[in-house]
């Protein structure tokens, strides 16, 4: 039996909608019907070959987010039976075929139960964006309620997740936003600090009172992860994802200061720690059932005949949200 997927066979090329042969699942594999990708900027880097440290060999099926229904179970596969819908960050890396496309063999520790107040569309937006969250504020800085977090690019697609977990933990959470998100960020009953308007020095001044924050969540990079370095407060902690460039680590140092690398896609490329993507993932899913997690998506409507607009939207920097991708 042969299904559809989105094909690319060289970088920066188009994506090729092909017929191709469905996966079975393997010992410890569910296959999954799609009915929804969630898109990344990773993607888009991995697409024109600036991402080495995902290794997908060409030719590649893009898409790391998944949303579906369990068509079989394979051998040894105990918690999920036909017919449950799933979610996860299952493959569009290392190799893994990725999820635009209408079926997928998935490794099951990966996935969790839906959350059932979710659309499919809504669920593909979550995986990778929680999994980071969650790895860098509790598995590294192990976030305590009570404690003052600042999220750097707080509306992005990681940040808006940080948010909502940093309040549900009982944290006080604060975001770096432009002002066109203050807003958003105000619903999810956190202060948006306007980063053009002030400077680092001030806004620590004017919500710490100079002492600086428990925990620094960097979800940009670049100047922003050296801004985070100058924001954390004596024996606080920064985590960041983006953590690839060269840093000066005197702000971080004189400040006594730890600071936690967040590698999501590890479990993925490595085969190590699987279970505990799906572990995290039940928590998300405990969350957005209890009305603590609701995922921010982009208003477009896309299939996998014009996945490449929403790829564009992406690189354009036009994303209004996550991009999810309809699978039919």
């Amino acid at each position: 039996m042969n299904m559809q997927a989105l094909v690319l066979r060289r970088y920066n090329g188009p994506l090729e909608l092909t017929e191709l042969s469905r996966p079975t699942a393997q010992p410890g594999q569910v296959l999954v019907r799609i009915k929804a990708s969630g898109l990344n900027p990773l993607d888009t880097k991995i697409r024109s070959g600036n991402a080495a440290h995902a290794r997908h060999p060409l030719p590649l099926v893009l898409g790391i987010d998944i949303a579906g229904v369990v068509e079989t179970v394979g051998q040894g596969v105990t918690q999920f039976k036909v017919g449950d819908e799933v979610y996860g960050m299952t493959g569009g890396v290392g190799g893994i075929q990725g999820s635009l496309a209408q079926f997928a063999a998935v490794d099951a520790r990966l996935i969790a139960l839906k959350p059932s107040n979710l659309s499919m569309k809504e669920a593909a937006a979550l995986p990778l964006s929680f999994i980071t969250s969650y790895q860098g504020m509790v598995d590294r800085a192990q976030l305590k309620a009570g404690q003052t977090v600042l999220v750097q690019g707080g509306a992005g697609g990681v940040g808006h997740v940080s948010v909502q977990l940093a309040q549900a933990l009982g944290a006080r959470v604060f975001a770096t936003v432009s002002p066109g998100d203050a807003e958003l960020i105000a619903r999810y009953g956190a202060t948006a600090i306007d980063y053009h308007a002030r400077s680092v020095e001030q806004y620590v001044h004017d919500y710490t009172g100079g002492e600086g924050f428990d925990l620094v969540a960097d979800t940009v990079g670049g100047a922003t992860l050296d801004a985070s370095f100058s924001a954390v407060k004596q024996f606080g902690h920064v985590v960041s994802a983006l953590g690839w460039g060269t840093h000066a680590l005197a702000p971080l140092s004189f400040r006594e200061a730890s600071y936690s690398g967040v590698f999501t896609l590890s479990p993925l490329l490595t085969g190590k720690h699987r279970e505990h993507h799906g572990e995290i993932l039940q928590v998300a899913t405990r969350l957005v059932e209890d009305g603590k997690l609701v995922p921010k998506l982009d208003p477009g409507s896309f299939d996998l005949t014009s996945a490449d607009l929403a790829y564009r939207a992406i690189t354009a920097g036009n994303a209004k949200g996550k991009m999810v991708v309809d699978i039919q």
